[in-house]
């Protein structure tokens, strides 16, 4: 940089000197004549002009320098985060903990990557095409692109790590991603993806993070998880593996990265980052407070209130929590006015607000608030407890000798039977839920409700009662997605294990239109379709939806440029990390590069 400035100067300076003798102005000689031939009062007055014109040519040239001088981002500085858990698996076809995919996040490269604003950005590719019918994909890669070893990426990398991705043996979770994709390979620098029916969220796919074939086509298939390329990888992306430090026992305490020159998107600012890793909570806050880290992620809310509010940062995750009604378990919910009663009877604010200390947003519908095609139109969420009796007295229900509302239901002509408006709600023995569960047990009881709250650990509740649908109402969360597929959760075609629809939705117009939002290839046309879907969903209530919460971060407050969007899992916090900086420096605007200026 000085290098440059200082040629910038001696080629103004030789184009002064070149300018003043074309113009055929005085010499020294001939000024120094002229000055002593005046007077002293016009010496005075030529004094007083001249400095003048050195007052107003400084002023001139201050406000001009400050217009064309830029604020750029420069290599230096580091992070130092703390993790819980040690890395297994730094590899994209393998990893499964937050540890796992923070590691792969930093260090591998997918064909496309998530930008600042939560749009697809090209990474290792250049350029993709898609064609009308939404069934071919082709990729263009970057020309020069490299591994951290050096190696060229090519198209060859690309095919292998796909197929690897699939192949049985290797237990990939992305294997579902690629299933019925074909992949082939055009040139060194092309590849093509064939589906067998239009998928408008493939492109989320190719953010996977891609293997060097040169490296791991060594390895056999029945050692793919074992290999020491799991815990050294060598990847493509913004930080390569540098060096690790373990404790006595030979566990991985820390893994530092360094900075990749050759990073597809431009070199990152920071030089290194320095991944700790905690057993627990408690001795990653110990170090903390030691400021031996200064960086975390997945902090509680009831922890978060306890920090400086400016180094948190609150991600919003698209997440829906919801109580989910099973219609077929207790017949209660068959009623469209015991779950609009419901609804209205739930103080989604308050929960936000006490269980959550305010880290989240109230949701109304099934797809999240930071999610694409998210609408309220068709919601009609309000805090409405009088609202709420007034409904089911109106629909027949009445207050028992316990104060608990029944209903006289006919069975046939001549024999009636008494419905009870009680039920149990599951959950699991998570903090956030069961202090979200007791406060709607207690919300719902105002209006004549008798709810139970049933705790059951994460795995026994998975395995004997939302896999065999055996629970009256369900207290849980979906992971939605950036961009939603919502088919999994609400198509009748998934009600029973393993699909995910656990309010085991019916709705053959909301079928149809989830099959066309999957297969639509312009997003135009899913916005469209989502709108109606979430109408459909909010005039049947199958659910109480609550809140969406927030991914909380705590981030040093010497890290600049950290811009994030709604992220699918917390590794996504590091989406954008090769922007990240701590040092900045102010040069001309024509010395800077466009993507290191920091806009203000």
């Amino acid at each position: 940089m000085i290098e440059k400035l200082t040629l910038a100067l001696y080629w103004v300076k030789n184009s002064l000197i070149k300018l003043y003798n074309f113009l055929d102005l005085p010499n020294k000689l001939e000024i120094r004549t002229a000055l002593i031939s005046f007077n002293p009062r016009s010496r005075m007055i030529l004094s007083g002009v001249a400095i003048l014109f050195v007052i107003s040519s400084s002023l001139l040239f201050w406000r001009l320098n400050h217009s064309i001088v830029v604020t750029v981002a420069i290599p230096g500085g580091s992070l130092t985060e703390g993790v819980i858990g040690s890395p297994r698996f730094i590899n994209p076809l393998l990893a499964i903990s937050d540890t796992d995919r923070d590691l792969v996040m930093l260090i591998y490269s997918g064909l496309m990557r998530v930008g600042t604003d939560g749009k697809l950005i090209p990474d290792l590719a250049e350029s993709y095409s898609v064609s009308k019918d939404g069934l071919v994909y082709r990729f263009k890669l970057k020309d020069k692109i490299y591994w951290h070893d050096g190696q060229t990426i090519t198209a060859d990398d690309v095919v292998f790590t796909i197929k690897r991705a699939t192949d049985p043996q290797i237990k990939s979770p992305k294997r579902a991603d690629w299933d019925g994709v074909e992949v082939k390979k055009i040139n060194p620098r092309e590849i093509e993806f064939v589906l067998k029916r239009p998928y408008s969220y493939f492109l989320e796919n190719t953010t996977m993070g891609i293997l060097p074939e040169h490296l791991w086509s060594k390895v056999a298939v029945e050692s793919f998880s074992l290999n020491k390329l799991n815990v050294e990888p060598v990847g493509s992306g913004p930080f390569q593996f540098n060096s690790t430090k373990k404790d006595s026992l030979g566990v991985i305490q820390t893994y530092n990265l360094t900075a990749f020159a050759d990073f597809a998107l431009g070199e990152p600012h920071l030089k290194a980052v320095d991944i700790h890793s905690y057993s627990n909570t408690d001795e990653l806050l110990a170090d903390y407070s030691l400021g031996k880290i200064d960086s975390f992620g997945a902090i509680s809310p009831e922890k978060a209130k306890s920090f400086n509010q400016n180094k948190i940062v609150k991600i919003p995750l698209p997440r829906i929590f919801g109580i989910f009604f099973n219609q077929n378990q207790n017949r209660v919910f068959t009623s469209k006015e015991v779950r609009q009663a419901l609804d209205l009877a739930t103080d989604k604010k308050a929960i936000v607000t006490k269980v959550l200390a305010g880290y989240g947003e109230v949701a109304d519908n099934a797809i999240p608030p930071s999610s694409f095609g998210f609408t309220l139109e068709g919601s009609d969420a309000v805090y409405d407890p009088t609202a709420a009796k007034a409904l089911l007295a109106k629909a027949g229900w009445k207050p028992g000798t316990n104060g608990v509302l029944q209903k006289k239901i006919s069975i046939s002509k001549k024999e009636t039977r008494l419905e009870t408006l009680s039920f149990s709600i599951f959950t699991s023995d998570v903090p956030e839920l069961k202090a979200v569960a007791e406060m709607i047990r207690d919300q719902w009881s105002k209006i004549g409700a008798k709810v139970e709250v049933r705790i059951f650990e994460a795995s026994d509740l998975n395995e004997n009662f939302i896999r065999p649908r055996k629970y009256d109402a369900l207290l849980f969360g979906e992971i939605v997605g950036r961009h939603p597929d919502p088919f999994p959760f609400w198509h009748s075609s998934q009600r029973l294990d393993p699909g995910l629809n656990i309010a085991q939705y019916t709705s053959l117009t909301a079928d149809k239109l989830l099959e066309e939002a999957r297969e639509a290839v312009d997003e135009k046309t899913q916005l469209t379709k989502y709108r109606l879907f979430q109408k459909e969903v909010a005039k049947d209530q199958p659910a109480v939806f609550l809140y969406s919460p927030y991914y909380l971060y705590l981030l040093s407050n010497d890290i600049k440029g950290a811009k994030f969007p709604a992220i699918t899992n917390p590794a996504e916090r590091f989406t954008s990390i090769y922007k990240w900086y701590t040092n900045t420096d102010r040069i001309w605007r024509f010395f800077a590069s466009n993507k290191n200026i920091i806009k203000k």
